[in-house]
C-alpha cells in the first residue's frame, strides 16, 4: 500500500494499487464537490443464515437496505418508518455517509433497483425487482436485467451533464451483495475465491462460494453443460455473455452501476464507492464494454473503500483490484479507535466495515473539504450522539 497523502499534497487518503493514476484522478477532483447516487437493491442470498452480518435476523436484512435509505435522507427521527436494523455488533456505515453528505451539502440521489418494500423517502425507481438466491442458478429475468442495463445507462449519462468539472459517486446498499460479486468475478473467470469481504470479522469464503458453484452449476446444467473439465469455457463463454451472468448469479444493483460507470466516465470523474461489490462491477463493466463494444473511459474511474475492507486481513481486497485492473483501489484511512461510540469501536474488531458508500464519502470529504481523522471522527460521532438522543425520547 502506497499512501496518497504524499502523492496527493498530504490528502487524508491512502491508495492500494495502480498509485500514479490514483493521484492524477485525486488531483483533477480535488475541492470540486461531488454528487452522490446510491443504488438500492435486495437479493434473496441476503436471507441465508449466516451469510450477512447486516441485520441480526434474516428478517431484520429484509429491511437493512430501506432502513439505510431512509437514515440516509432523513437522518436520526424519533420514529423512522423503518429504524436501523440490530445489529450483531457494530452500527451502520450509513451513519458515516449521512454525516458527511448533510455536514458537506452533497447533493444525493436514491435510486431502487429492485426492493421488496419501496423506501420510505423519496427514490427513482427503475422498474427492476428482487434477485433469487445466486444458488439458483437463476437470479434475475434477462429481460429484467436488460432493463436495469438500460436505465443505468440512462442515468450515467444524466447524472454526468450535472457534474461538468467535477465526479459521480455512486454507492450501493445490498445485504448478501459479496455473495453475488463474487458470483460475478467468478463467473467472469477471475480467481476471486478467498479475496472477498463480508461484514463478519472473519469472512465466511466457504459458504459464499458454495452458493455460487451451486448457481454456476445451475447455469451449466441448463445449458447442458455439467463437465468440470469445461469450467473454462463456460467463464469464456460468459464474458461473452455478461447481461445473462447477471441474470444467473448477480443482483439488480450490479448491472445497474455498470451501466451509469461507463456512461458517465465519458464526460466526467466516477468513483464507485465500496470494496469487493465495486471491484466487481468494474470487472462486469469492462466485460460488457467489449462484448458489446462500448466506448468507454475507465482512465475516469476509481474505486474508493474503507480501510476496514482494504487492509481486511482475512480477504485479499488490493490483490483482487490488481487481479481485475482498470481502475485504482483507494481507501479512507478512517479509525474508530477512538471514537465516543462503542458501535463504531466495533468497526476496528472487524465488523461491518462498508456500506451505503461510506468509504468513498468519507474520500469525498477529504477531497472537498480537505477533512482528516478529527473532522471525520467528529462529524460521525456527533451524529451517533444525536441518534441515540433519538432513540431514547423516543422509547
Amino acid at each position: 500500500m502506497i499512501s496518497n497523502r504524499s502523492v496527493a499534497s498530504h490528502l487524508f487518503v491512502d491508495c492500494y494499487t495502480q498509485p500514479a493514476k490514483a493521484a492524477v484522478w485525486m488531483q483533477r477532483y480535488r475541492a470540486q464537490r461531488p454528487v452522490f447516487a446510491c443504488v438500492l437493491g435486495f437479493t434473496q442470498t441476503g436471507l441465508v443464515p449466516g451469510i450477512s452480518a447486516a441485520g441480526a435476523t434474516p428478517n431484520d436484512r429484509q429491511f437493512t437496505a430501506i432502513a439505510d435509505a431512509e437514515f440516509l435522507i432523513n437522518g436520526p427521527q424519533p420514529r423512522p418508518q423503518f429504524p436501523l436494523p440490530p445489529l450483531h455488533a457494530g452500527a451502520s456505515p450509513v451513519l458515516i455517509s449521512r454525516a458527511i453528505v448533510a455536514d458537506q451539502a452533497i447533493p444525493v440521489y436514491l435510486f431502487n433497483a429492485g426492493l421488496p418494500t419501496p423506501p420510505p423517502v423519496a427514490a427513482i425507481d427503475l422498474g427492476g425487482c428482487p434477485a433469487q438466491c445466486v444458488s439458483s442458478g437463476q437470479a434475475l429475468p434477462i429481460t429484467i436485467v436488460e432493463h436495469l442495463w438500460q436505465q443505468g445507462l440512462r442515468w450515467g449519462k444524466q447524472l454526468a451533464m450535472e457534474l461538468k468539472d467535477s465526479y459521480l459517486i455512486v454507492g450501493e446498499c445490498v445485504v448478501g451483495g459479496t455473495t453475488t460479486a463474487l458470483g460475478i468475478l467468478t463467473g467472469l473467470g477471475f480467481a476471486a475465491t478467498g479475496k472477498v469481504n463480508s461484514s463478519h470479522p472473519v469472512c465466511n469464503h466457504r459458504q459464499k462460494q458454495a452458493l455460487v458453484m451451486a448457481g454456476l452449476k445451475q447455469l451449466a446444467a441448463r445449458w447442458g453443460d455439467n463437465s468440470l473439465t469445461s469450467w473454462s469455457e463456460l467463464t469464456q463463454t460468459l464474458y461473452q455473455m455478461p447481461l445473462e451472468l447477471v441474470a444467473a448469479v448477480g443482483d439488480p444493483m450490479q448491472i445497474v452501476v455498470a451501466g451509469m460507470a461507463i456512461a458517465a466516465s465519458r464526460s466526467c470523474g466516477v468513483m464507485l464507492a465500496g470494496g469487493t461489490q465495486m471491484l466487481a462491477v468494474v470487472a462486469l463493466a469492462q466485460a460488457i464494454a467489449q462484448s458489446q463494444v462500448l466506448s468507454w473511459n475507465p482512465e475516469a474511474i476509481v474505486v474508493g473503500t474503507t480501510r476496514w475492507v482494504a487492509a481486511d486481513p482475512t480477504g485479499d481486497t488490493a490483490g483482487l483490484a490488481r487481479l481485475v485492473g482498470v481502475c485504482p483501489l483507494i481507501a479512507t484511512p478512517l479509525s474508530f479507535a477512538q471514537s465516543r461510540h462503542p458501535q463504531l469501536q466495533a468497526y476496528e474488531q472487524g465488523f461491518v466495515k462498508e456500506g451505503v458508500g461510506a468509504g468513498g464519502c468519507a474520500i469525498a470529504a477529504a477531497l472537498y473539504q480537505q477533512w482528516g481523522q478529527v473532522e471525520l471522527l467528529n462529524a460521525i460521532d456527533q451524529l451517533g450522539d444525536q441518534l441515540i438522543l433519538q432513540t431514547s425520547s423516543a422509547t
